[in-house]
């Protein structure tokens, strides 16, 4: 019983900080970059040093990394680095015990981050997006991180050493007769190996390699459907003529 009760809980907490997230800050839109080769390649990249560590992606093999670009030895040179085989697929070596007592729970899988993620702020790259860029210093949380897109985040930002350490700035204004605190920008509190712009474009390339990943195929899929669409307009004027022709006698 006590185990039904807090699973009940840990759902509901779920569900709530999903609903702070939608229902609070404005999305990003995310770059459209799934077209990109070399940023498709270097979001593979980032995603193998520093996604990988924790979460897996069960249903993407590194033999498909060759659909944008990268070679089997690139790929054994640059993204293999323990005792994986081009066929496998990209499981984290990390205990879920050992996740479950320092995060609270098991880091979820990415395979469709990016397509499950969707919302009515936006798709779920824009989402991505705007939660890797929004991580901020809070000495309060376990991991001394926190999120602006979803507080109280039981996730570290393993990207730090990348952008840096940061803290939110807040403008004090009056709203329905009370006075709230509303989000004006950032302040660098320590700077990163990157500037602004180099990690906005990072994250942008990581960002399209997860939605590209969520579905490999999606471009081919896309161009076959502009064909597809193009051979029906045709075909709707051939069909109309050949129905005009065969019905001009008959009245």
């Amino acid at each position: 019983m006590k185990k039904i009760i807090l699973g009940l809980a840990l759902t509901l907490g779920v569900l709530m900080g999903v609903q702070a997230n939608e229902g609070g800050m404005a999305w990003d839109k995310a770059p459209n970059k799934t077209n990109d080769l070399a940023a498709l390649q270097n979001g593979a990249k980032l995603f193998v040093n520093h996604c990988l560590n924790c979460h897996s992606a069960e249903y993407m093999r590194y033999n498909r990394l060759k659909d944008i670009g990268l070679t089997e030895q690139q790929i054994k040179d640059n993204l293999l680095f323990t005792t994986e085989k081009v066929g496998d697929t990209m499981k984290a070596n990390f205990d879920p015990k050992q996740a479950k007592v320092w995060f609270g729970g098991v880091p979820p899988d990415l395979s469709v981050i990016a397509r499950s993620r969707a919302g009515h702020g936006g798709t779920g790259a824009d989402y991505l997006y705007t939660y890797l860029r929004t991580f901020y210093r809070d000495e309060t949380r376990p991991t001394g991180w926190n999120n602006l897109l979803y507080p109280n985040v039981g996730m570290p930002h393993v990207l730090w050493e990348l952008q840096g350490a940061r803290r939110p700035v807040y403008d004090e204004i009056e709203e329905h007769g009370h006075a709230v605190k509303a989000f004006k920008g950032w302040e660098q509190i320590t700077p990163g190996t990157m500037s602004s712009q180099e990690y906005d474009q990072a994250i942008g390339d990581l960002v399209a390699y997860l939605q590209w990943m969520g579905e490999p195929a999606q471009n081919t899929r896309v161009r076959l459907g502009v064909w597809v669409l193009l051979f029906l307009v045709c075909f709707i004027v051939v069909a109309w003529r050949l129905n005009a022709s065969f019905w001009k006698d008959v009245k």
